[in-house]
């Protein structure tokens, strides 16, 4: 088994789900670049991550985790394998293609896998953040920049979007959503209380999207019209974001705007505490039930931010 830094020159990082945990674990990718400067960082990812991954300074290749990719694994002779989200399939393949150093959560065909840890994420007692970190300590790589930033992204020229609020009121999990009236209230009212463009941004099927059209000149929906790098160059420009638990709250962390965020706190494992906005000027507003959660009092938390 390899042992000495020299001696990984090529590591392979795969992180294969949806975009928002995927750039929660860029502080685990760059405690592998910095740890192993001189190794070539490849990371593999679904096809609708991999412009966004190319958008991290100190990957070197990105590569969409497909049949092209898996046919010729052997022949790209990684000397290491990272695999942030446990799957059956990667775990068969990095055991095929007999890469030294298999790292990985111990499930899913763990068996094949020579650096592992028990999988207890599913408790969630620390930020998803920190479990990645924890994971690539059995290399071992570590960092002391904990950042999740995109700090290669292409800056725009027109920033029309500038100083707006964003709204995305949408989650891929219906137990942990505002209600979608509530969101709706809300935006007329930092619209028309704050006299702020407010921008409705997110991936939704047709009926939720026509929801928020007609609701003033100064409320803009682009919901469904933007990708994923075109969101974080929107999200880049605005003061605030106000989400529930999603993959564009995630995104404006990573590109450095403040997030308001609504979470319930009595799914084990669901909470801000695993999934918050990571960083420290963000805000987490919890209940057991969402519905608690009035317009009035997430109104109250937005002027304290904008002063």
């Amino acid at each position: 088994m390899l042992s000495k830094k020299n001696k990984i020159n090529n590591i392979l990082a795969v992180r294969n789900d949806r975009f928002g945990e995927f750039l929660l674990n860029i502080p685990a990718l760059r405690a592998l670049k910095e740890t192993y400067p001189g190794a070539r960082l490849t990371v593999a990812v679904a096809p609708e991550v991999k412009e966004l991954a190319e958008c991290i300074s100190f990957v070197d290749k990105v590569v969409i985790w497909g049949n092209a990719f898996k046919n010729n694994l052997k022949k790209e002779k990684f000397d290491v394998c990272v695999l942030l989200n446990p799957i059956k399939e990667a775990h068969w393949l990095s055991f095929w293609a007999g890469i030294p150093i298999r790292v990985g959560y111990d499930r899913k065909l763990g068996i094949l896998l020579n650096r592992k840890i028990k999988d207890n994420k599913a408790l969630g007692l620390k930020h998803e953040v920190e479990y990645n970190l924890d994971l690539v300590s059995l290399v071992p790589a570590k960092t002391n920049n904990k950042s999740v930033s995109l700090d290669k992204l292409p800056v725009l020229d027109n920033e029309k979007y500038k100083g707006a609020i964003a709204v995305h009121p949408f989650t891929s999990d219906s137990v942990k959503l505002w209600p979608q009236e509530c969101f709706k209230e809300l935006a007329k009212r930092i619209s028309g209380e704050f006299g702020l463009k407010v921008i409705i941004v997110g991936k939704v099927n047709a009926p939720a999207v026509s929801f928020f059209d007609g609701l003033g000149n100064n409320i803009l929906n682009l919901s469904n019209k933007t990708t994923l790098v075109e969101l974080a160059q929107l999200l880049r420009q605005c003061r605030l974001l106000i989400s529930c638990d999603s993959g564009p709250m995630h995104l404006s962390a990573a590109v450095g705007t403040p997030v308001m965020a609504l979470f319930r706190n009595d799914l084990e494992g669901k909470t801000a505490k695993r999934w918050g906005p990571w960083g420290e000027k963000h805000m987490v507003i919890e209940s057991n039930d969402l519905k608690q959660i009035t317009v009035e009092m997430v109104l109250n938390k937005i002027k304290g931010i904008l002063k």
